[in-house]
């Protein structure tokens, strides 16, 4: 038996763009993404794992949905979170295919409200990245929770 959270995109419209559903039980915090609200096999799109269970930065495989055998992956993401940046590169190589680091702004100093800058590189898609950049959020509160 596995165990399972989930949180769902919402474009501006508030349609489900993707469903992102982690496993719970699982030691390298994979996660799952979705079309829309569907947690079916059919539509998963890609998937992603920490690349190694200890880590000072984190270090995410993302694996697209063809990619079965997860032996090389498709994207990699290191980020800071303590930074608050992350660069995400196409495969193994040095491609830089987006990028996000905090802004800094007078409201974010005074109010404590953090801004975020985030670039994302032709052909590559925005719901991805925002995907990609909400799974390291949600692996950094677990790290701050523990």
């Amino acid at each position: 038996m596995t165990l399972h959270d989930h949180r769902v995109l919402l474009d501006a419209a508030g349609e489900p763009v993707v469903t992102l559903r982690r496993k719970l039980m699982s030691a390298h915090d994979r996660w799952q993404i979705f079309r829309g609200e569907s947690t079916e096999p059919k539509d998963l799109i890609f998937s992603v794992k920490r690349s190694s269970f200890f880590q000072l930065k984190t270090k995410l495989d993302v694996f697209l949905a063809n990619n079965t055998k997860e032996e090389v992956c498709d994207f990699k993401v290191k980020g800071s979170w303590f930074e608050r940046s992350c660069v995400v590169y196409a495969g193994e190589s040095l491609n830089i295919v987006a990028q996000m680091h905090k802004k800094h702004t007078v409201q974010s100093i005074v109010f404590g409200k953090d801004n975020f800058m985030v670039t994302v590189y032709p052909n590559i898609d925005y719901a991805f990245i925002v995907a990609l950049i909400l799974i390291l959020d949600e692996i950094h509160k677990d790290m701050k929770n523990q």
